[in-house]
């Protein structure tokens, strides 16, 4: 069975960069919360896959779902690892709260010597666009 993904906008976040700083000053013992509403219908088949972030209509970067608790105000953290994989930069519509991603629609980690993953993100698109990457 593939494994299942969400993806979620980084609201504040202009570029790859600040969305890792951001990460690295929330995260506690390894770990990073992200708070939703709502727990996903479909949390079970989450863990264990990623939460993709999304950044100038762009999804960036992802980092692995431990787990789903429940807070005391009725809202829900995802629990996640704070280490911020970068992904090959693919166009993302944003939009609210969270959405599904299946695992064959899911980006592919950057190969850290290739140095494609150190394109501009423009640049990247353009590139993809043309199928040369």
């Amino acid at each position: 069975m593939s494994q299942l993904h969400i993806t979620r906008v980084a609201v504040g976040c202009p570029d790859y960069p600040s969305l890792a700083a951001r990460i690295a000053a929330r995260a506690e013992g390894g770990e990073v919360r992200f708070t939703t509403r709502f727990r996903p219908k479909r949390a079970g088949e989450l863990i264990g896959g990623r939460l993709h972030f999304i950044v100038k209509h762009t999804l960036v970067g992802r980092v692995e779902i431990l787990r789903f608790e429940e807070r005391e105000d009725g809202r829900i953290d995802i629990v996640c690892a704070d280490l911020l994989e970068r992904i090959h930069p693919r166009p993302k519509r944003a939009h609210q709260g969270w959405r599904y991603l299946a695992d064959a629609d899911a980006p592919k980690s950057v190969d850290e010597g290739d140095g494609i993953g150190d394109l501009p993100t423009q640049l990247y698109r353009e590139l993809a666009e043309l199928s040369l990457i």
